[in-house]
């Protein structure tokens, strides 16, 4: 068994996309999943699954919810051993005092790093960010929600399915998925 944590995108946010967690456990465990646990109500989900690769689980689980809330949702997978690695690999770590100024914009495939780099980084100083494998570093010192950073990057990365979660989340769904 492979523990896995599957990150929905714009799940029970501003009032769309509503998914009761209850109804979203249940969901993956008539997929086989087993030990499905959610964290808090913004689409994170820690499970337990026979199959390795997380590319053949990201088809399923969007089709479940398809079927299942009638909602078509981008769904993001690292395995614990990813996610751990991730936080390893923050390169803001050490040099930021306020972890509540640190993001990580998870991606299913690399993001283009020629894309990436025609963003003018000057225009949205104080914020920052770094290139991972298959995530964006962000530290926005001053709030996520007075950047304009993240929206812009978003841009760049679509169409790849990409969502965001703070420093604390990440934490706590390694926390959760090293069980």
């Amino acid at each position: 068994m492979t523990t896995f944590v599957a990150l929905l995108r714009a799940v029970n946010v501003g009032g769309n996309n509503k998914i009761a967690m209850p109804a979203l456990r249940s969901t993956f465990e008539t997929l086989g999943y087993s030990d499905v646990t959610t964290y808090i109500q913004s689409g994170n989900i820690v499970f337990d699954s026979e199959l390795r690769k997380s590319t053949a689980l990201v088809a399923k689980i969007e089709a479940a919810i398809s079927r299942d809330f009638g909602l078509t949702i981008d769904v993001v997978i690292r395995s614990a051993r990813e996610l751990t690695t991730v936080i390893e690999s923050n390169p803001y770590l050490g040099r930021v005092a306020n972890p509540l100024a640190l993001h990580v914009v998870f991606l299913n495939q690399s993001p283009d790093p020629a894309r990436i780099n025609t963003l003018d980084r000057t225009r949205f100083e104080p914020d920052e960010f770094t290139l991972g494998p298959r995530e964006l570093y962000l530290h926005c010192p001053e709030g996520v929600g007075k950047s304009k950073l993240p929206s812009a990057l978003l841009t760049k990365l679509a169409p790849a399915p990409a969502t965001m979660r703070n420093w604390n989340t990440v934490n706590k769904l390694a926390d959760l998925a090293s069980r």
